[in-house]
């Protein structure tokens, strides 16, 4: 497998997709939102990015467009809370699927605790809800939530959760929820086996991607991400339930419902969508502490030149 990680607006998409047409790839996502249908704009699917051409140029009447599969992506319904344990089933079926037909599986997002569960094959058991626990944590604010979580984790030796997935109370909560359950649970036996992968991560500028972030977040507020937001609110998803997805779900929402006005909330937005992006690079980062070897490409190069890159790790191999 070739796994390709990297913060929000890298390009690792378009790179997946060049790469798959290569060697006769499939994309699995690494995702934690875009598992949801409906939530296209906000968690940026750009699936027009899965077709590309045969010299990985955008499509012209002229040429022959090529469809990449894709896996993971609009798999279950806006509301509900996936995690990381059903991930791990849902990848290894789709993996298994992806190999059987002699495909090359290419791991692609830049979720790094759902690609580390699925290199490592993390053992996880499915959590249940704790109301006691809850009822206890309703009315915490989100620096208390965020300080019990770093202790929980600390006694369970654990890198389940960092803050890229605890920017909302309710998020903060479930993880509190998950590490103390594990802290007082046995661990029953899953075989899910760690997954051998050549890891390509894309590496770009702090203030290009910086700039890539402001200009993408403007072209999906015109593309109708508000819209978007509120079309799911009016399919009767409890605001609260949006607001738990993080990032553009919980400012939009926020900003439909009245707690804040456009401006404050594209301001605090692209604040967040900005540290989203260098958490991101700290649990890569922390990966590479762990041990995994991430092999660094420049997200500037040509495509082609990104491609051929990746090809010589991967044939050297």
């Amino acid at each position: 497998m070739i796994t390709i990680l990297g913060p929000t607006a890298s390009g690792k998409t378009p790179l997946a997709a060049a790469l798959a047409s290569e060697i006769g790839g499939e994309i699995l996502s690494a995702d934690s939102r875009q598992v949801y249908r409906r939530m296209d704009i906000g968690t940026g699917k750009d699936l027009a990015d899965y077709t590309i051409t045969n010299n990985h140029e955008p499509i012209t009447n002229k040429q022959e467009p090529i469809t990449i599969p894709y896996h993971l992506i609009d798999i279950c319904e806006p509301g509900t809370k996936y995690n990381l344990f059903q991930y791990q089933q849902d990848f290894y079926d789709a993996y298994r699927d992806v190999v059987s037909r002699g495909a090359v599986p290419i791991l692609c997002g830049g979720t790094g605790l759902y690609i580390e569960a699925v290199l490592k094959g993390y053992r996880l058991s499915p959590v249940p809800q704790n109301p006691e626990l809850r009822a206890r944590l309703e009315n915490k604010s989100l620096d208390e939530l965020t300080q019990m979580l770093v202790a929980l984790k600390e006694q369970n030796g654990s890198t389940m959760h960092n803050k890229t997935d605890v920017d909302s109370c309710q998020r903060a909560i479930r993880a509190i929820e998950i590490e103390e359950y594990n802290l007082h649970t046995p661990m029953p036996k899953r075989e899910l086996p760690p997954i051998d992968s050549l890891i390509i991560g894309v590496n770009i500028d702090r203030e290009l991607r910086r700039e890539k972030i402001t200009r993408r977040l403007k072209a999906r507020l015109e593309e109708g991400m508000i819209d978007e937001v509120k079309g799911l609110l009016d399919e009767g998803i409890p605001a609260d339930d949006l607001i738990y997805y993080g990032l553009e779900y919980k400012f939009v929402t926020e900003y439909l419902v009245g707690k804040t006005t456009y401006d404050e909330m594209f301001t605090r937005l692209e604040i967040a969508i900005h540290q989203f992006a260098k958490r991101q690079m700290t649990w890569f980062r922390g990966m590479e502490r762990r041990g995994f070897q991430i092999h660094w490409i420049d997200a500037t190069l040509p495509m082609d030149e990104k491609v051929n890159r990746i090809l010589q790790i991967y044939g050297s191999r």
